[in-house]
């Protein structure tokens, strides 16, 4: 059945209907592998002139060209094309349709991609200043009045955060609870054991 039903296409259906069904499968397997974290698009994206489109004012990360909206242009234009076609348009309307269809793919997917770049990007900013207060745990042995920097791992906003760190009292070695007092040169933490009696131990 299948076979007779390609066998009756015109040479022009078939091209379109053989870009339909391959970039729709394509399409698929991209839809799946993003709902289970892989990046279909990963170090793929091309570059046009050696940097980003121009994309009139919006961001650079906004690209246009990229596996994701290549499949999607395909995709989009194969079933305009076919849906032209079937309607008895001839083959140059159907291409021009398609296309038409498959560059709005494209822009819509790409522009996609970049909101949720962008939201992503809003929701992992990280403000130094919020760091002050937060408790945490010495991962490198911090020397002693400010003589050196050690490694902290500290808890802001529920997500655990690897920074240097310094400190006005006795060496605090690894292991450590602390908390964070101030923050020095705009990148370094000021801490202090978060246990008072530590220091009046040592």
């Amino acid at each position: 059945m299948l076979a007779d039903w390609w066998a009756a296409l015109s040479g022009l259906e078939r091209v379109f209907w053989g870009i339909s069904i391959v970039f729709s499968v394509l399409f698929f397997i991209q839809f799946v592998l993003s709902l289970i974290g892989i990046d279909f698009d990963a170090d793929t994206d091309f570059d046009v002139g050696g940097g980003d489109v121009d994309t009139g004012g919006l961001d650079a990360d906004f690209t246009i060209l990229s596996v994701r909206s290549f499949i999607a242009f395909f995709t989009f234009f194969g079933w305009a094309g076919v849906g032209v076609i079937n309607s008895g348009g001839s083959g140059l309307l159907a291409a021009g349709i398609g296309a038409a269809a498959g560059f709005s793919a494209m822009f819509v997917v790409a522009y996609m991609m970049y909101l949720f770049t962008k939201l992503q990007d809003e929701g992992s900013v990280f403000h130094i200043d919020s760091a002050i207060d937060a408790p945490g745990k010495v991962y490198l042995t911090i020397p002693p009045d400010q003589s050196g920097k050690g490694i902290v791992h500290i808890t802001v906003n529920g997500t655990m955060r690897e920074m240097k760190a310094m400190t006005e009292s006795t060496t605090i070695p690894t292991g450590t609870e602390i908390r964070v007092v101030d923050i020095i040169n705009d990148n370094i933490l000021l801490v202090e054991p978060a246990d008072k009696d530590y220091l009046l131990l040592e």
